[in-house]
């Protein structure tokens, strides 16, 4: 019981985990963890770490300066990052995938070339800014204007509940530059200036995953060049659609090494935890809540690769990414759920980490489109 299993791996791949890791525990050693999310500190010596080592390469194109990795080399990635701290894989997900997928698949050529070498190089971080107060996951529902003028275009709006803003140099932002006969007609991508005149980025105070929180943004007549969108214009619906599947892949990723996290540190504090004479992990209900939370963590882990199998075989996996992101999110919540109880009033101190894992578990079943909608989109799917 061990995220170093490797689960059909390749030599790479699984030396790729053990590099990661290797190198997460010099920049931000496990001790140092709690410190950081008590601070709702960003984990910006980790991040950078990570990019000099090169890991931040992986899911871009080589002309662009990428390694051009698989989507298993980046589920890989995913769920290591996931396993070692959670906070970490909020930031570099958001800048990588969440965002970074946008400009990687849908920018124009000048400006691939001039920001996914800085993203890989560390020097450039993005967010996406796509939820507002009144829409939630209703994203046909946007009113974020986008107005055209002389060279370009004007902004105006709120987003909110929007990660790693608070540390972006440039958003990803969804907008609306038109209404049609579709409700999710006109909506139109942006790359803005998180610096530029009008943006004023407000930080939440949030549960959990707290040094990658979210925040709040107001657009003011945000002045937006032409030649920085990220879509046709009033035709980003169809962007939004393709990039849902690697969202959805890096999410599950991230759970699913967060189960194994929580269930190796349940079990360590069992063995060495004394009661009534022995440590309780000598007893038969705590081994089986141990039994119970390997298997979750194991299902997660199963249900991440098997996607990320389909979308390197050419699959769209539309239906096999709703269901990994369900299944490896509610797991998550579930392992730190049953982990907690086992260290009883330990797990309920905010001295120990137990707290913040179950914290930090309880975003996933609601970010990057809620399960609720997941299961919408299989409700569709099954013809209901």
């Amino acid at each position: 019981m061990t995220l170093t299993n490797t689960f059909g791996l390749t030599d790479e791949q699984s030396m790729l985990r053990e590099a990661v890791l290797d190198t997460l525990a010099r920049a931000l050693p496990q001790e140092d963890v709690l410190g950081f999310d008590e601070r709702k500190e960003f984990p910006e010596a980790a991040y950078q770490a990570l990019a000099e080592t090169g890991f931040l390469a992986i899911p871009f194109a080589e002309e662009y300066g990428g390694a051009q990795g698989s989507y298993k080399d980046l589920a890989v990635l995913m769920e290591t990052v996931g396993y070692y701290y959670t906070g970490v894989a909020q930031a570099i997900m958001t800048t990588l995938i969440y965002a970074g997928g946008h400009v990687a698949r849908f920018a124009s050529e000048e400006l691939k070339h001039k920001l996914i070498p800085e993203i890989v190089a560390g020097e450039t971080k993005l967010a996406l800014a796509m939820s507002e107060p009144g829409t939630g996951s209703d994203l046909a529902g946007i009113t974020t204007s986008a107005v055209k003028t002389d060279g370009g275009y004007l902004i105006n709006g709120a987003k909110v509940w929007i990660t790693c803003a608070h540390v972006a140099d440039y958003l990803v932002v969804i907008t609306r530059t038109s209404k049609g006969d579709r409700r999710h007609d006109g909506l139109t991508t942006f790359l803005i200036d998180a610096k530029a005149p009008g943006v004023t980025i407000s930080p939440l105070n949030m549960l959990g995953r707290r040094t990658s929180h979210a925040n709040e943004v107001v657009f003011e007549n945000v002045f937006v060049p032409d030649g920085y969108e990220l879509s046709e214009e009033g035709k980003a619906w169809p962007n939004l659609m393709k990039a849902l599947g690697t969202e959805r892949l890096a999410l599950a990723a991230i759970s699913a090494g967060h189960c194994f996290k929580i269930t190796e540190y349940a079990r360590d504090y069992a063995k060495d935890r004394i009661q009534f004479g022995h440590p309780i992990s000598d007893y038969q209900v705590v081994q089986h809540k141990l039994v119970d939370m390997w298997i979750k963590s194991e299902v997660a882990r199963q249900s991440v690769y098997r996607v990320a199998d389909l979308l390197d075989g050419g699959e769209s996996a539309i239906e096999e990414t709703s269901i990994a992101k369900i299944v490896a999110t509610e797991n998550n919540f579930e392992v730190a759920n049953i982990g907690l109880q086992i260290l009883g009033g330990a797990g309920y101190s905010m001295e120990y980490p137990m707290q913040m894992y179950f914290r930090d578990s309880r975003v996933g079943p609601i970010g990057g489109g809620t399960n609720e909608i997941q299961r919408n989109v299989l409700a569709k799917r099954m013809g209901l």
